[in-house]
């Protein structure tokens, strides 16, 4: 129920600002609004008020704004109020509203999200230096060695570990070129990285020199009987190398009643701390509260805004390079995401608190106005593609023409959502066994 709630209120609120933005638009330059609906498909319920309809309607996974005279075929008077009667710079306001709605609701939200306070690991803005490698992994394959310093991925530079896990993740089963810096000198290597969790995030095997403590120890719990005391750095669980804190919570929940042996780091040597994680909540547990370095932020206003702006930019370029990747086949289809995964993402987010949830909001809303903007037609971008190509020629297009383009438009929108829901479904641990291809 939390995921279908955190999914309705996101996409709700996603919907109604973008359709909003062509509604106020539309009635600035005196455009008559014939209808504003939230979803497609029946009407569930709706009311009229002047010239418009509000409705909402059975299938939320999108909106419109309905405009008198917006298509050509439709019966036209001639008269001012009319969409196609208003000059191209006035449609182009219009058809741009809705996006650009998206982009500065992702702005102030990041900024809400920033000045409610953030914590940041501390090695994500340093330079990526290689502090430890997994057994077997396409890095150590690849020559990689602790203390490399990775200089670019896929001919891109890299100056921090947040960039490097980003031009990494976005290649998972592609042979990549990596470039590294050992004693001064600078060698390649190539290596493929391998489809990690259920979004097939690309992975090589290296990890800053990074690992969770133990912040606190709960009385009387498996963490305490075994000896572990606050402060100590936690190197590994049996054989799995821990950087983060969600790879240890993990690697605890499985094996719950199981003893397992602990490295821990204290007082700067190595130890051996066996423990057995308890069942409670149906996952293990060894009652401590996990401990990060993190840099702690709370801007304020100002100051959020301008890191807002900062962070939606360099989303946006990854979106565009992302983009950019899927035509060129650097990157795979698999990594794309569905109604399906946006409502998981949404529910996990929801349990997280809301600042998750707002922040998924936030990024969501960012793709939403950016790919929008794409010239194909039937998306906002390709009606402003088609009528900037009138404007270049100085005449309207024929129906028929346009007919063709919204056509082709429309078969490249079918397998895109063909395509991410067949990438939603094989993330469903259910179906998978029906999928023996994948």
């Amino acid at each position: 129920m939390t995921t279908i709630l955190a999914f309705a209120f996101v996409l709700g609120v996603l919907i109604f600002v973008h359709e909003l933005g062509h509604f106020v638009m539309a009635r600035r330059v005196g455009v008559r609004v014939l209808k504003f609906s939230l979803g497609f498909g029946p009407r569930l319920a709706g009311f009229k008020r002047g010239d418009t309809e509000y409705v909402l309607s059975a299938i939320p996974l999108g909106g419109y704004v309905k405009m008198a005279g917006e298509n050509p075929d439709d019966p036209r008077t001639g008269r001012d109020d009319e969409f196609l009667s208003k000059t191209k710079w006035q449609r182009f306001q219009i058809l741009i509203m809705g996006p650009l709605m998206n982009l500065i609701l992702a702005v102030v939200v990041t900024a809400f999200v920033l000045m409610n306070g953030a914590e940041i690991p501390s090695f994500q803005s340093k330079p990526p230096v290689v502090g430890q490698i997994a057994p077997g992994s396409p890095a150590e394959k690849g020559g990689i060695r602790t203390g490399d310093l990775i200089v670019s991925v896929a001919g891109r530079e890299v100056k921090t570990w947040e960039q490097f896990f980003i031009a990494v993740g976005t290649r998972p089963d592609r042979e990549t070129p990596i470039v590294y810096e050992r004693d001064g000198r600078q060698v390649s290597t190539t290596v493929t990285p391998t489809p990690q969790t259920k979004y097939e995030v690309g992975d090589i095997g290296v990890l800053p020199d990074s690992h969770p403590h133990v912040g606190s120890i709960l009385p009387g719990s498996p963490a305490e009987k075994s000896g572990l005391k606050t402060g100590d750095v936690i190197l590994k669980v049996d054989d799995t190398i821990v950087t983060f804190p969600n790879q240890l919570v993990d690697v605890i929940s499985k094996n719950a009643n199981t003893p397992v042996t602990m490295t821990i780091v204290r007082s700067g040597a190595e130890q051996i701390v066996h423990i057995t994680p308890e069942l409670n909540g149906g996952r293990g547990r060894i009652g401590i509260n996990i401990g990060e370095d993190v840099i702690k932020i709370k801007p304020g206003p100002i100051d959020a805004v301008a890191m807002s702006f900062q962070r939606n930019y360099d989303s946006a370029k990854l979106i565009f390079q992302t983009v950019g990747q899927l035509i060129t086949r650097e990157t795979s289809t698999r990594q794309l995401m569905g109604p399906l995964a946006i409502a998981q993402l949404s529910g996990e987010s929801a349990q997280a608190g809301w600042l998750p949830l707002f922040a998924l909001m936030a990024s969501i809303s960012l793709n939403l106005g950016l790919l929008n903007l794409l010239p194909i037609p039937v998306l906002d971008g390709g009606h402003i593609f088609i009528m900037t190509l009138e404007g270049l020629a100085r005449r309207d297009f024929s129906v028929k023409v346009k007919e063709k383009m919204f056509l082709a438009g429309f078969a490249v929108l079918l397998m895109l959502m063909v395509t991410v829901i067949y990438n939603d479904l094989t993330r469903i641990q259910v179906l998978q066994k029906f999928m023996p291809w994948r």
